[in-house]
C-alpha cells in the first residue's frame, strides 16, 4: 500500500473545499431567500442558525457519503488519485466514515496537531484516521 501524504491530502482538502462552499454559497442564497421571503420579519440569528445547522450537517453527508461509497473519495481525493479505506485496504462504512469526519473535530481543539499527525506518522494517519482506524492510500491503476 502507498499512503497518501500530506500535502496530497492537503491538496485534495483544498478541491473539496472550493467545490462544497461553491455549491454551499449558492444553496445559502437560495435558502435565506426563502426564507426571508416567506416571513419577512425573521430575525437574522434565526438564519444564521438555520445556515450552520445546515452547513454542518450537509458537511458531514457531503465527506461520509462519498468517503463510504464505492469510489471510497470525495472529489478531491478523486481527482487526486487517493480513497479513503480501513486498515486492510477496505471500503469504510457510513458510520465509520462518520465517525471519522466528526473526531477531525478534536484535531481543530488541539491546535491543528491532529492533522498535522499526517506528516510524520508511519502510515501518514491523521488522529482522524488513527481513531477510526482508517488509511488514505493512493489508489492502485489497474
Amino acid at each position: 500500500m502507498s499512503y497518501a501524504g500530506f500535502w496530497k491530502r492537503t491538496a485534495a482538502y483544498l478541491i473539496d473545499l472550493i467545490i462544497f462552499y461553491t455549491l454551499g454559497f449558492a444553496v445559502g442564497i437560495v435558502i435565506g431567500v426563502m426564507l426571508y421571503t416567506n416571513d419577512p420579519y425573521i430575525d437574522d440569528f434565526t438564519v444564521e442558525m438555520v445556515g450552520a445547522l445546515l452547513g454542518i450537517i450537509s458537511t458531514w453527508i457531503f465527506y461520509a457519503a462519498f468517503e463510504s461509497s464505492l469510489k471510497q473519495a470525495t472529489p478531491g481525493k478523486m481527482a487526486l488519485g487517493i480513497i479513503v479505506t480501513d486498515l486492510e485496504g477496505n471500503r469504510i462504512s457510513f458510520g465509520r466514515a462518520s465517525g471519522r469526519f466528526f473526531s477531525k473535530i478534536i484535531s481543530v481543539f488541539i491546535l491543528g496537531i491532529g492533522f498535522l499527525m499526517v506528516a510524520f506518522t508511519k502510515k501518514k494517519q491523521g488522529l482522524h484516521d488513527k481513531m477510526c482506524e482508517c488509511l488514505v492510500i493512493n489508489k492502485e491503476i489497474k
